[in-house]
């Protein structure tokens, strides 16, 4: 497990090959910060460009399917991506689970699913407003987590979580520092009464409207060992600039 600061973009549905020109923008800019892991999640279609255009930084795909092959037409296993070059997936991303009404039980197996081909997993777990408004927050991604982590030996050591609100994502809002230091150590707790000891060496990272801005403030708060980035992963400029966040908060 790395203790390094884990600063992530997934692309989600944008991105054509042109874009790589901005992969390796980042790619450059990464090698300026060794003390920041640096990975990017673009769509299938880039994985293995990207990781034949990069040299400094992770690339990994947005989700997997839980089978190694077969009749899944659309769907992407683990084994493809780590044959494509990815070296990490995310799953149980929020717009999965309510565009694609994916439950815990199933995100639990993508996870497995991932590990035992090799790849390292990025767990997303998060509310909604109406649960966080109602006081649930932390016993829904409770919940979340406990049905939805890897278990086997050594589960812990290729996974990283990411808290991301969902009101939060995309929308500009984010959640007070408070709100995510307490988050994140009910996040550790969960963890460590899962993983036991191993469960302290797991990152939890912060998602959900991370920018140049904000990045430093949120990247100080308790337990934050990273972010899961959307929109400003989309260029080199704003991501470089959350990239840079990230190693003055580690110095």
């Amino acid at each position: 497990m790395s203790s390094l600061p884990y600063i992530v973009g997934n692309w989600k549905m944008n991105g054509t090959r042109a874009m790589l020109a901005e992969a390796r923008a980042i790619d450059r800019a990464a090698s300026r910060f060794p003390g920041v892991q640096v990975a990017l999640a673009p769509p299938f279609t880039l994985v293995h460009a990207m990781r034949e255009a990069v040299q400094e930084i992770g690339v990994g795909g947005q989700d997997c399917h839980v089978q190694p092959g077969g009749a899944f037409t659309g769907d992407i296993s683990a084994p493809i991506l780590a044959d494509a070059g990815a070296d990490f997936t995310i799953v149980g991303h929020s717009e999965r689970r309510a565009l694609h009404g994916e439950g815990d039980a199933l995100v639990r197996d993508k996870a497995e699913a991932a590990q035992a081909a090799g790849l390292s997993v990025i767990l997303c777990v998060g509310e909604t407003e109406a649960e966080r408004d109602s006081g649930k927050a932390e016993a829904v991604v409770s919940g979340q987590l406990a049905g939805s982590l890897p278990r086997g030996d050594d589960a812990a050591v290729r996974l990283a979580v990411a808290y991301e609100p969902v009101w939060a994502i995309g929308t500009g809002r984010v959640p007070s520092v408070d709100d995510v230091g307490a988050m994140h150590r009910a996040i550790r707790a969960q963890l460590v009464a899962i993983y036991g000891d191993a469960g302290q060496g797991v990152r939890i990272l912060y998602g959900g409207s991370v920018n140049a801005g904000n990045a430093a403030e949120l990247l100080a708060a308790d337990e934050v060992g990273g972010a899961l980035v959307g929109g400003a992963s989309l260029t080199a400029e704003s991501f470089t600039a959350i990239i840079g966040a990230a190693a003055l908060e580690r110095d």
